[in-house]
């Protein structure tokens, strides 16, 4: 255990408590005014010693700043650019300005928490979420580094995300939609095989067996700040999806006369295709042209006494992914095969993801109990 000394202030009588670190380095902590305060701290110290809980004084009072810098490079290393884009830009923007400055061993719990509820007062929930995520993150390397004892951005209460209401087509609306666009075939491919818009737009000719109808899912070119980034799928797992027979022309139209190395679904200028902004690209021009087709439509099918029918959604390229799990599921398809389709993580995720799609199944299985137990009793 180490000891106090005194020495003399302009003040009067001062204690300095002296130790050894973990490390065998001498350590001293100066300024108690009473010397049993002093060999308090040192009984704490080595408490903390004999616990491998010991943090440096100096080790503290780093800045988040500092220890944010090294975090971005090593998280860029880990995630997708997409990811690591949006992180930087929350990093940047939202959690830089504030605790930038701040020593890691100043920050509080009840600070961190009113934080976030001021963000959550201005900003989305996906914001708050992924801005606490990234002050986490670097305090959480603060502990493993022995800078703190504990993480005090952990444990605090984060707005929770409402999911957006899904927009499902249906074989009609996909078709309208198709024809309403300048690439009536990836209309169609995104709303059969349920593959994000990366993946498709990514596709290759070499990726494609059109004898046997396979797709070998293994990139994902992604825009990232205006840029088009190729890397492995969402979840960095390759899979096979397969596409329906009424797609055949349309797959040997778009790989005939490529090379292996060429994408399936290129711009017309040549590379890879974007979808354009919500308001004025090809895929927002050709959802408006056909929505008020379907509209007029359902006026004129109102006009003849025929009831009044759903006009079709507004709806994005991603939400073709969602009509693929729809048409798959109402196809009668199991939730295993629509995981491996859309390439979740999990046939959970999937459940969790398309619930409001099952909810039919729910008839069916106590219709099938009535079955099964009536039949049994009459035997």
């Amino acid at each position: 255990m180490g000891s106090a000394y005194s020495y003399e202030t302009k003040d009067g009588k001062r204690w300095e408590a002296r130790y050894r670190k973990p490390d065998g380095k001498t350590a001293r902590k100066a300024g108690f005014t009473r010397k049993r305060d002093a060999e308090a701290y040192l009984t704490t110290v080595e408490s903390a010693k004999l616990q491998g809980a010991y943090i440096a004084p100096g080790e503290s009072r780093v800045t988040v700043g500092t220890l944010g810098a090294a975090w971005l490079t090593a998280h860029g290393a880990a995630v997708k650019p997409s990811t690591l884009h949006s992180d930087e830009s929350a990093w940047r923007v939202h959690v830089e300005p504030v605790w930038g400055d701040r020593q890691v061993g100043t920050i509080r719990h009840t600070e961190v928490s009113a934080w976030v509820a001021e963000l959550s007062r201005k900003r989305s929930a996906t914001t708050v979420k992924r801005c606490h995520g990234v002050l986490a993150a670097i305090l959480d390397g603060a502990v493993r580094d022995r800078r703190l004892q504990s993480n005090p951005a952990r444990d605090v209460k984060t707005p929770r995300k409402v999911p957006k209401p899904r927009a499902y087509l249906t074989h009609q609306q996909v078709e309208r939609l198709a024809d309403a666009s300048l690439y009536p075939d990836l209309v169609r491919f995104l709303a059969y095989t349920g593959l994000r818009w990366g993946e498709a737009t990514g596709l290759k000719v070499a990726d494609i067996d059109l004898s046997r109808r396979r797709l070998n899912i293994t990139s994902n070119a992604v825009t990232v700040n205006g840029h088009v980034v190729v890397g492995t799928p969402k979840t960095h797992e390759r899979r096979t999806v397969v596409y329906p027979a009424f797609l055949d022309d349309a797959m040997t139209r778009a790989a005939s006369y490529k090379r292996p190395d060429e994408l399936v679904f290129p711009a017309d200028a040549g590379g890879y295709l974007r979808q354009g902004n919500a308001q004025s690209g090809w895929f927002a021009g050709a959802c408006k042209r056909a929505r008020r087709e379907d509209a007029a439509d359902a006026a004129e099918a109102r006009s003849r006494g025929e009831g009044i029918r759903a006009v079709m959604p507004r709806v994005t390229p991603h939400d073709l992914r969602h009509t693929a799990a729809s048409l798959a599921i109402s196809a009668g398809a199991n939730v295993k095969a629509v995981q491996r389709m859309l390439g979740h993580a999990s046939a959970a995720m999937t459940l969790d993801t398309y619930a409001d799609l099952l909810d039919d199944d729910l008839d069916d299985v106590a219709s099938a109990l009535d079955r099964q137990r009536a039949a049994a009793l009459q035997q």
